[in-house]
């Protein structure tokens, strides 16, 4: 059975990338951005961890990554971006220009 992303994940990969889904814990998933590009340092696929999902009885939550290996916070799906799902952290000059 090859895993899927949740049905309620909002975004659509952005152009040359992919997601895919891993598996991290009994529970819980681990998503990653697959860049498609080609890169001289390496022939293997390129990635990075978007976040993880965590399934409970209510529903999934989604947890932005601290490491490929280790989850962080809660978060809003509404909030998260496309390339990730850590949340940016503005300054007040920041935060009026780009919120």
């Amino acid at each position: 059975m090859e895993l899927q992303l949740p049905d309620d994940f909002l975004h659509d990969a952005p152009r040359g990338y992919s997601y895919s889904v891993s598996k991290f814990k009994i529970n819980t998933m681990a998503i990653w951005l697959n860049d498609h590009k080609e890169y001289v340092y390496t022939k293997d696929p390129v990635k990075t961890i978007w976040g993880f999902v965590r399934f409970t009885k209510k529903g999934y939550k989604y947890y932005s990554p601290i490491t490929s290996k280790s989850i962080g916070k809660e978060v809003d799906i509404g909030k998260t971006r496309p390339y990730t799902a850590m949340q940016p952290n503005y300054n007040p000059l920041e935060h009026a220009l780009y919120s």
